[in-house]
C-alpha cells in the first residue's frame, strides 16, 4: 500500500508540471468535496469539517511521524529525489560533475556492508584526540577542530549580517551545549518529559558501550554528561525570551570577552578559524558566562567525558548499524515513529542535506514547470498591492508609520523556484568512502560559512534547497523565498481556479509577507537593520494587538492539558492571520473573485476557505505533537486553520457562521492586525 501511495503522489507531482493534461486529471487537483465531513459544522471546527473524513481514515506510515500537507509533503518529494539518485548512482559520470557527486555520495551511503565492517573505527582518532586533552588550551583546540567540521559542541558560532548593519557579515555566538530538544526538557517533570530524559541518558550510555565501555562505566559517563548539560541549560534563554530581537544582540569586543571570560579561549578559537574579528555579537551572554565559570570549576576529565558523548552523538548516524539503531531508539521516544526509514530514504535526506543544491539542479530540470515561476511572481505582486491597500486603511497606524511600512513592503526581494546562482560544493566524492565523504562535505560547509565573514551578504544565496516543501521570510535580507518544492498541489496548481490558488499559495505568500511585520520582523527596517521605524504610539498599539493574539492562542488545547504557547508562536500566528486577509483581498481583484459561479457546489469564497483548510491538512503522532508544541514556533495545523478563520469575516459570510457555533466570535472579538 505504501509503495502505491508513493507512486501515486510521485505521479501527481510529475503531472502538476506537465503541459498536456486530460480534464479528469485536472479535476482531481481541485477541492476533493467527497472528503468533506458534513456531520461537523464549519463553524464548530472547519479544519475537521474539510479534513475529517480524511483524518479519520488516513494511516501514518510506521516510518513516519505524520502524514498530509506542508512539511509532510516532503515525504513524496523524497521519493522523487530517490528516483533521481537511484538513476544517477547506477551510471558513471565525469569526475566532479553534479551527477557524479550526488550519485557516488548516495552509493557510498548505500554500501552498508562496508560501513558496518568499519564499526566505529572512523571516529577512533577523534576520541583519541579528546583523551589526549590535558589542559584547557587543548580543549579549545578540539572545540575549534570540530567547528571546522561543522560540529558545534560548546560554541554556537555562525556568520551572518550584523543586526545593526546588515551590509556586513559578522560573528554571532549563540547558546548551545545541550542534547535534549530544548532547555525546558531538563527541568520539566511531567511523565512524557521524564520518559524523554531517561531515553536520552540510555542513548548516551549505549553509545559509550558501543565504543568499549563497560555497562557501569557507560552509565556513569551518561549521567555525568547529562548533569553537565543540565547545568549549561540553566543559563539558556527560553524560546519565548529569544523572540525579543534587541535583547538577543550584544556586540562585545573580543578583548573584553577575553578579560571577563578567559576560560573560553575565544581569541584563540577565532584566530584558528581565520576570523580576525575585533568584536562579536554574543546573543545570549548568560550562557557564555556560565560556560566560562564551569570551564574553571568542572574537572577536565568530566569535560572529556562530555566531549566524547557529544562526538558520539554527532557521528552516530554515519557509523555502523548499531549506532544508527541506538539513535533511532531515542528519537522514536521523542517522535513516536515506530520504524526506521529505509536506507534509501535515509540517504536521500543526507544527500539533500549536504549536497542539496546539486541535487536541486537535477530536481528542477526534471520536475519544475518554468511557467509556474512567472505565475507565482504575478501572485506575489498582486498580494503586495493588496497588502499596500490594507496598510492604507489601517485605523490604528499613523500616516508616517504607514509610509515606512509601504517602503519596506516594496523593498522585499522575491525568490521563486530556485537560485539564479547555484551553490558549488568544493569536494571530491569517493564512491567507496562514505564516512570520509560526509566529513569532506561538513568541512566544506564550515568553510563556506566562515568565508562569509567580513563580506557583504550574498543576496543571491538561498537558505533552503529547491526541492523542499517550505517557504520563508528572512528579515536581515528583507526577502521572501518560495522553493520549487512548494509550488505544487495543494499549494499551487497551474490548472486550478483562482480561489484554490489564492487560498493555497496565495495564503502562503501573504503569510511570508506578513512576517516582515510580525513581532520580530517589525523590528527590522527595509534594509534589514534592527531599527525602530515606528512612532512610539503606533508600536504600543501594535504590541497590544499582538498580545490579544497571544492570549487567544494560549487558550487552544492541543492534547489533554497541552496548550499552544501563544508567546512562542506569535510570529507565525500573526503571519497566518494577516496572510489570510491579504490573500483574500488579492483574490477579490481577480475576475473569479468578483464572480459567484459555483464549482462542485461551492462559491469562490467558499473554495478559498476550503483551500486554506486543505493546505494545512496534517495528522501527526501524539509524541511528535508534544515535542512540536514545546519546540516549534508554528501552531499545530488545526489551529493554523481554525485560529485565523475565527477572525476572518468573509468566512462567516461564506459559511453562514452563527452564534452558537463553537468557533464563533462576536465581531468585536475578531482580532485584526494587518
Amino acid at each position: 500500500m505504501k509503495k502505491i501511495l508513493y507512486a501515486s503522489l510521485a505521479l501527481l507531482a510529475a503531472c502538476t508540471t506537465g503541459p498536456d493534461m486530460k480534464e479528469e486529471q485536472v479535476r482531481e487537483h481541485f477541492i476533493k468535496v467527497d472528503e468533506i465531513n458534513p456531520a461537523i459544522r464549519p463553524g464548530d471546527n472547519f479544519f475537521m469539517h474539510v479534513n475529517g473524513t480524511w483524518y479519520d481514515t488516513v494511516k501514518i506510515a510506521d516510518d513516519q511521524v505524520g502524514v498530509g500537507s506542508y512539511s509532510f509533503l516532503n515525504i513524496p518529494q523524497k521519493q522523487l529525489l530517490e528516483n533521481i539518485l537511484t538513476e544517477v548512482s547506477k551510471e558513471a559520470h565525469p569526475k566532479g560533475s553534479i551527477e557524479q557527486k550526488v550519485g557516488d555520495f548516495y552509493a557510498s551511503g548505500m554500501d552498508t556492508a562496508a560501513i558496518n565492517a568499519r564499526g566505529y573505527e572512523p571516529i577512533i582518532p577523534i576520541l583519541e584526540q579528546i583523551e589526549a586533552i590535558s589542559r584547557l588550551s587543548d580543549l579549545h583546540q578540539f572545540v575549534t577542530s570540530e567547528l571546522k567540521s561543522n560540529n558545534q559542541t560548546l560554541i554556537g558560532l555562525r556568520i551572518s549580517p550584523d543586526d545593526e548593519n546588515s551590509s556586513i557579515n559578522i560573528v554571532h555566538l549563540s547558546q548551545t551545549g545541550i542534547g535534549l530538544p530544548d532547555r525546558d526538557y531538563y527541568f520539566n517533570t511531567d511523565s512524557s518529559t521524564i520518559g524523554i530524559q531517561k531515553a536520552y541518558q540510555h542513548y548516551l550510555a549505549t553509545l559509550f558501550q558501543l565504543t568499549g565501555s563497560t555497562e557501569t562505566e557507560a552509565t556513569n559517563a551518561a549521567e555525568k554528561t547529562y548533569e553537565l548539560e543540565k547545568s549549561l541549560a540553566e543559563s539558556h534563554k527560553t524560546r519565548i525570551q529569544r523572540r525579543v530581537v534587541k535583547e538577543n544582540y550584544h556586540k562585545l569586543s573580543v578583548d573584553d570577552i577575553e578579560t571577563e571570560n578567559g576560560n573560553i579561549g575565544l581569541q584563540a578559537i577565532l584566530t584558528e578559524l581565520g576570523l580576525s574579528a575585533d568584536s562579536v555579537d554574543v546573543r545570549q551572554p548568560a550562557y557564555y558566562n556560565k560556560l566560562n565559570a564551569m570551564l574553571g570549576s568542572v574537572p577536565l576529565e568530566d569535560w572529556k567525558t562530555y566531549l566524547k558523548a557529544s562526538t558520539l552523538v554527532n557521528y552516530a548516524d554515519i557509523l555502523s548499524t548499531p549506532f544508527e539503531n541506538a539513535a533511532f531508539e531515542y528519537s522514536k521516544v521523542v517522535s513516536g515513529q515506530s520504524t526506521q526509514l529505509t536506507r534509501a530514504q535515509q540517504m536521500v535526506q543526507k544527500v539533500d542535506r549536504q549536497l542539496g543544491f546539486d541535487l536541486g539542479q537535477l530536481y528542477v530540470k526534471r520536475y519544475f514547470n518554468e511557467d509556474a515561476k512567472q505565475r507565482v511572481l504575478t501572485l506575489v505582486n498582486n498580494l503586495q498591492k493588496a497588502f499596500e491597500s490594507r496598510i492604507n486603511k489601517l485605523d490604528w497606524m499613523s500616516d508616517s508609520t504607514k509610509t515606512q511600512a509601504k517602503e519596506k513592503l516594496y523593498s522585499i526581494t522575491k525568490k521563486i523556484g530556485y537560485p539564479d546562482e547555484w551553490r558549488e560544493y568544493k569536494v571530491s566524492i569517493d564512491k567507496n568512502n562514505y564516512f570520509e565523504n560526509v566529513i569532506a562535505l561538513r568541512k566544506d560547509e564550515s568553510q563556506y560559512q566562515l568565508a562569509k565573514f567580513g563580506k557583504a551578504p550574498n543576496r543571491a544565496e538561498w537558505g533552503t534547497t529547491p526541492s523542499t516543501v517550505t517557504a520563508y521570510y528572512n528579515p536581515s535580507l528583507n526577502e521572501i523565498v518560495f522553493p520549487a518544492g512548494i509550488l505544487q498541489y495543494p499549494y499551487f496548481d497551474f490548472y486550478a481556479d483562482d480561489a484554490v490558488n489564492y487560498g493555497g499559495i496565495g495564503m502562503v505568500i501573504g503569510h511570508e509577507l506578513t512576517h516582515a511585520f510580525d513581532d520580530q520582523g517589525s523590528q527590522f527596517d527595509k534594509d534589514g537593520n534592527v531599527k525602530n521605524w515606528w512612532t512610539t504610539e503606533d508600536y504600543e498599539k501594535f504590541k497590544a494587538k499582538t498580545q490579544q493574539l497571544i492570549d487567544r492562542y494560549d487558550t487552544y488545547t492541543v492534547l489533554d492539558s497541552v496548550h499552544i504557547k501563544g508567546a512562542m508562536t506569535i510570529g507565525e500566528n500573526t503571519a497566518d492571520n494577516g496572510g489570510i486577509y491579504i490573500a483574500y483581498d488579492a483574490f477579490k481583484l481577480t475576475e473569479q473573485g468578483q464572480d459567484t459561479t459555483k464549482i462542485d457546489g461551492y462559491t469562490p469564497d467558499q473554495r478559498f476557505c476550503l483551500s486554506i483548510a486543505n493546505i494545512w491538512r496534517v495528522k501527526v503522532r501524539d509524541e511528535y505533537m508534544r515535542t512540536y508544541v514545546n519546540t516549534n514556533s508554528h501552531s499545530p495545523a488545526m489551529w493554523r486553520v481554525n485560529g485565523p478563520l475565527m477572525n476572518f469575516e468573509p468566512f462567516y459570510q461564506a459559511f453562514d457562521i452563527q452564534p452558537g457555533d463553537k468557533n464563533f466570535k462576536p465581531e468585536e472579538q475578531r482580532i485584526k492586525i494587518w
